[in-house]
């Protein structure tokens, strides 16, 4: 039976166990590959992203442009998809919004007794980024748990990257960026889609935040990045 570890707030080595249980590991190979794919796309911006989406996802288009999926390719996967599978995300879509709708804050003010006008102005980002992990298998919750609240707070443009394997993304992943309100799709994995988000290039927007899960590259380039001050 494996050991469970017990921790106790009182103990005075607790933040010192706390911190180890929760330090990520320290790969350094993975730090280091990350730091090159980040330092490509800083540099070369678009070809970086044409020759990392070659190495690691086995295409590369003409031109950087293509790694934007078309509106027409994201309208048409709702239709590739079975009539149940459509119901179940357009469920969970209208259940993400139901929730993440209470959690709207709204500005407010008021003028106190010595004529100061006093309060909080709320104001929703200019665009974000939402990744989606794919490759060896389809996350659509991951895309409607990334897109939605996004939406309901009004973000003014959400754009998407997930991989596309030989070019190719899942058509259920395609139909959950259509139903979670997709602004924009790329077809960019890993580091190199953080990289992209943050920084800017030609072809694909810099975003205010990203968020969603990912492999330990696509981690680590958030870290570095939020390490740098960038999120």
């Amino acid at each position: 039976m494996p050991k469970i570890n017990r921790l106790v707030s009182s103990a005075p080595d607790f933040q010192a166990r706390l911190s180890a249980l929760c330090a990520l590991p320290d790969n350094a190979q993975t730090i280091a590959a990350t730091q090159k794919i980040i330092a490509a796309v800083r540099q070369d911006g678009d070809d970086a992203l044409l020759e990392l989406t070659e190495r690691f996802d086995g295409h590369r288009p003409s031109l950087a442009s293509a790694l934007e999926v078309s509106q027409k390719a994201i309208n048409d996967s709702l239709a590739a998809i079975s009539r149940p599978l459509r119901d179940a995300l357009e469920e969970s879509a209208s259940r993400l919004r139901r929730y993440h709708h209470h959690q709207i804050t709204t500005s407010w003010q008021y003028t106190d007794e010595y004529g100061n006008i006093l309060g909080e102005r709320v104001s929703p980002l200019a665009r974000a980024a939402v990744y989606v992990p794919g490759g060896k298998a389809s996350y659509p919750s991951s895309a409607l748990m990334g897109l939605i609240p996004a939406k309901v707070a009004a973000v003014n443009e959400v754009i998407l990257s997930t991989p596309a394997p030989l070019g190719k993304i899942p058509a259920v992943t395609l139909a959950a960026a259509a139903i979670g309100g997709a602004d924009r799709v790329f077809m960019l994995s890993g580091a190199q889609a953080v990289a992209a988000f943050a920084l800017g290039t030609k072809s694909v927007p810099r975003a205010d935040v990203i968020v969603g899960p990912g492999n330990a590259y696509v981690a680590e380039a958030k870290r570095q990045f939020s390490r740098h001050g960038c999120f």
